[in-house]
C-alpha cells in the first residue's frame, strides 16, 4: 500500500478500506472454487462464508448509514454462515456490492460528520467509531481470508505484501522508488 500522507479520518480510513479489499481479493484470487468452500475443522468458516458474511454485514451496517440503524431488520446474520454462494461470480457480486455500499457511504461523508450519531443494534455510536469498528471488522476477516488461501496454496502463495525474506532487498527498492510501499 503506497502511503498518502493525509489529515483527513475519511480519506485515511477510506485508503485503509481499500488496501484490506485488495489484499483479500489477492489471496481470493489465489485459490481454486473448492478451497473457496474448504475449511480447516467444522468450527471455522471458509472463504466464502467469510464474504458472505462480510457482504451481509456490509448492506446492513452502511445503506442509509447516517439515517438507519445499522443492524437492519430484513438482515440473518445466521444465515450468512451456512450455504455459501453456488459460484465465483456470484460470491464476487456480493462482495462487490457490500464494498460498492461502503466506498458510496463514505464518499458522501466530511470530517465534519464524524461527531455525528449514528445506531447498531440501537447503541449509539458517533461517526467516527462506527467506521472504525467496520475497519477493524473487515480487517479481521480480510486477514482470516489471506490465512485461510495462504494456507492452501502453500509454497505456491504469491506473497500480497513484502515477500518473506526479502525485506532488505524490498527496502532498497522503496527508498530507490522501484517499489511501492506495502
Amino acid at each position: 500500500m503506497t502511503h498518502k500522507f493525509s489529515t483527513s479520518y475519511i480519506e485515511d480510513t477510506t485508503s485503509l478500506f481499500r488496501y484490506y479489499k485488495r489484499l483479500a481479493e489477492g489471496a481470493i484470487a489465489q485459490v481454486s472454487d473448492q478451497e473457496l468452500v474448504a475449511s480447516l475443522d467444522e468450527e471455522m468458516n471458509s472463504i466464502a462464508l467469510m464474504v458472505k458474511h462480510m457482504a451481509g454485514n456490509m448492506r446492513s451496517r452502511w445503506t442509509d448509514f447516517l439515517t438507519s440503524d445499522g443492524e437492519k431488520p430484513d438482515r440473518n446474520r445466521d444465515c450468512e454462515f451456512v450455504e455459501p454462494p453456488e459460484t465465483r461470480a456470484e460470491l464476487m457480486r456480493l462482495w462487490n456490492d457490500g464494498w460498492e455500499r461502503v466506498f458510496g457511504s463514505l464518499v458522501e461523508l466530511a470530517d465534519a460528520d464524524l461527531g455525528r450519531t449514528v445506531k447498531i443494534r440501537g447503541e449509539a455510536h458517533s461517526v467516527m467509531q462506527a467506521i472504525n469498528r467496520q475497519l477493524a471488522h473487515y480487517a479481521y476477516h480480510c486477514g482470516q481470508i489471506v490465512f485461510l488461501a495462504k494456507h492452501f496454496r502453500g509454497k505456491d502463495w504469491e506473497s500480497l505484501s513484502v515477500p518473506r525474506n526479502r525485506s532488505a532487498e524490498f527496502n532498497r527498492k522503496v527508498l530507490a522508488g522501484e517499489a511501492s510501499q506495502q
